[in-house]
């Protein structure tokens, strides 16, 4: 599969997870798209980018498990949480409840908007290694109060590379009256999905991880009684507009102008792919070896797994703690040296080395890694 991808052949890589990878029929796709804008850029834009648009959020839409017309098309989640942010209406003393697993930019969109309305960003502590879903939960719900007002929680954990309980979670959220805020950057592509079946209020994901899309192609659902309450992030034509569609959601937020809209139209090419390629059976096999390497890894690195080796928590990526005085030191030598490319990422758990692998991936590249933590270990003092 890998001939399918522009990835360095020189390099051993490890990290779908951070920017995904995009295969050469998707991105021809993305060129003919760009080209195409090229070609008649005022046809293209006024008349012809809404239709294409419709096409490619139908196809998606089916895909995720929505309406088309729930949703729009955003660069990437951090822009579809700002966006959400700007028309919540916190008020001094509101709490919205998260955990400690949570991806940086999303914490700091929503430190800012606290610093501006008075609320607070409750980071409940989630501790590894986890025991169960059960225990998971029960830990989560201690940093509910009378005062929580919003959930927020990512699908899949970008550092820590575990898979939440969300469908729990939205359940008794709302019987608690909770609005429900889902960052599933990591989910399309990845694991299951069925937006309407989960039901939150709002959902945020990409297509440019591991549904292979371009770069810079991400969405925002928005359940459809809330859609009226969601001012644009940037106001634009679409805002009072002279000829307004059917939905004022999508006037406001989906009508921008000039902006190149090629890799959202890339939808139908990117589920295309997936569906030729089997790519169901290939994420299959990703996760199957992740499931076999993770124990190996941890009694490489002295470590223990952060929860129970399933699929339950774990899908085509897993992070192992590791024990070093410099995690920047330690990465650049994997890419410099080994020519490696896998992060090491320091939160508040600690330091970890997150595995992700996608259809390119063959067992070989963890022997490679596997061989050169072990040299790592025995040559230097970046791993005590």
């Amino acid at each position: 599969m890998k001939s399918h991808f522009l990835l360095n052949p020189e390099i051993t890589f490890l990290n779908h997870g951070s920017f995904g990878a995009c295969p050469k029929p998707i991105l021809e796709n993305y060129q003919y798209w760009q080209n195409e804008l090229e070609r008649e850029p005022v046809q293209f834009i006024q008349k012809k980018a809404p239709i294409y648009l419709q096409t490619a959020k139908e196809a998606l839409a089916q895909f995720v498990g929505c309406n088309a017309d729930d949703f729009f098309f955003t660069a990437n989640p951090t822009i579809a949480i700002n966006t959400i942010m700007r028309s919540m209406d916190l008020q001094p003393g509101d709490e919205i409840l998260s955990t400690n697993h949570e991806y940086g930019a999303m914490d700091r969109t929503w430190n800012f908007y606290c610093e501006k309305s008075g609320a607070s960003y409750i980071r409940q502590n989630i501790s590894i290694p986890i025991q169960s879903k059960e225990s998971l939960l029960e830990e989560f719900w201690k940093g509910y109060t009378s005062k929580t007002k919003i959930i927020f929680l990512n699908q899949i954990s970008s550092a820590t590379a575990l898979i939440f309980p969300i469908k729990e979670i939205i359940q008794k959220a709302k019987t608690l009256g909770l609005i429900t805020i889902i960052d599933g950057a990591h989910a399309p592509g990845h694991i299951d999905l069925d937006i309407a079946e989960l039901d939150p209020d709002y959902y945020t994901g990409t297509l440019h991880k591991w549904m292979l899309a371009p770069k810079g192609c991400s969405f925002l659902y928005v359940k459809k009684e809330l859609q009226n309450h969601i001012d644009p992030l940037i106001v634009g034509w679409g805002y009072q507009s002279e000829t307004p569609s059917k939905s004022r959601f999508l006037d406001y937020h989906q009508h921008q102008g000039t902006r190149d809209i090629s890799a959202f139209l890339t939808a139908p090419a990117a589920i295309q792919f997936l569906k030729e390629n089997n790519w169901t059976q290939k994420s299959a096999e990703s996760k199957k070896l992740i499931l076999e390497n993770y124990q190996r890894f941890c009694d490489l690195l002295g470590s223990k797994p952060i929860c129970p080796i399933s699929s339950e928590f774990l899908g085509q990526m897993c992070s192992i703690p590791i024990q070093t005085n410099n995690p920047t030191a330690l990465k650049e030598m994997l890419y410099q040296k080994y020519k490696i490319e896998i992060p090491v990422m320091k939160i508040g758990h600690g330091v970890f080395i997150r595995i992700s692998l996608n259809a390119y991936n063959m067992p070989n590249d963890l022997e490679i890694l596997h061989a050169a933590l072990t040299s790592i270990k025995n040559e230097t003092d970046l791993l005590n």
